[in-house]
């Protein structure tokens, strides 16, 4: 395969993961800022910045934090990278050019989600931003399908692995927002607001029942961290995704005979998870644990483009 090639299917599956992620946090943002009273409310639509790294961006349109302004701006601005509508027309592009080693199904999705968005100027009200999310969930789940109907060979595994680089890197940035920003000055941990935004966490990863499947306890803030970090059944823990990129690297390796530094930085980490428990995490500090793991997710990232020539 073509490094160009397989660079565009890596990227299709970074965007297509990164689109759905901002349409969960932009549903679970809603809920939240609806259950809870000023200052909390507002606060929910901050951390919704931070969680997508678009702080500094949005403070640079000049606009003021507001359920409006920080819904268009993560679902349609052009000059957000990461928005929604910006992620699904590069991953696109991508798709347009790597239309030879994805199925029509796959294509049609991608190609659904842009038209839908091209010509929206305001995600609207609540509702109507609530409708929007869905739809993008909606075309985002389509198109896993439709790649999971693909033949196991290099286009399905870039894809996949590119979905799973993004999932790890989104998993690990919203735990540490939770942990460390959202709550409000004056608010204890475990009150009320701490509560609803645990399960409003737990909502955007689509988790609250699995969390209860996986403890008997009720909500516990430890073991919502345990689960999305070490519980390997639990498909969007960083541990599962640590594990898939491994499986994803070997067998593009098997089939055709390229290993490198992605390689043996993926054996690393899975070999780093596997001595933690949620114990020795907090005992280290959390939020430290998931600095590092944000940043070798990135490194590893850069391995697999360095390893691919994907640039």
């Amino acid at each position: 395969m073509l490094s160009r090639t397989a660079a565009d299917l890596y990227w299709i599956g970074r965007y297509v993961e990164r689109a759905e992620f901002t349409a969960r946090l932009l549903e679970a943002t809603i809920r939240l800022d609806s259950l809870s009273a000023r200052p909390a409310g507002m606060g929910a639509w901050t951390s919704a910045l931070a969680v997508t790294t678009a702080s500094r961006g949005f403070e640079e349109t000049g606009d003021t934090v507001s359920p409006l302004h920080v819904s268009r701006y993560l679902a349609l601005d052009e000059h957000n990278s990461s928005s929604i509508r910006s992620c699904i027309a590069t991953a696109r592009l991508n798709a347009r050019a790597a239309r030879n080693a994805i199925t029509r199904e796959a294509w049609e999705t991608i190609n659904r989600a842009w038209l839908n968005l091209k010509h929206r100027a305001s995600p609207g009200g609540p509702q109507a931003t609530l409708s929007l999310a869905d739809q993008i969930k909606v075309e985002a789940r389509s198109f896993e399908g439709a790649i999971n109907r693909m033949l196991r060979s290099e286009p399905y595994w870039f894809v996949k692995l590119g979905m799973v680089i993004e999932r790890a890197d989104s998993t690990a940035r919203l735990l540490d927002v939770k942990y460390h920003l959202l709550l409000p000055d004056g608010e204890k941990v475990g009150g009320i607001i701490d509560r609803d935004q645990w399960l409003t966490l737990l909502q955007v990863v689509s988790s609250r029942t699995a969390y209860h499947i996986l403890y008997a306890e009720g909500l516990r803030p430890w073991l919502v961290a345990d689960m999305l970090i070490l519980q390997r059944p639990m498909p969007r823990s960083l541990i599962a995704t640590v594990d898939e990129a491994g499986q994803l690297l070997s067998a593009i390796a098997g089939a055709t005979g390229k290993q490198g530094a992605a390689d043996r930085l993926a054996r690393k980490r899975q070999s780093a998870l596997e001595r933690l428990n949620i114990d020795t995490v907090f005992q280290s500090g959390l939020h430290q644990f998931l600095s590092d793991f944000i940043r070798d997710n990135a490194e590893l990232h850069g391995a697999i483009a360095q390893q691919f020539r994907f640039t």
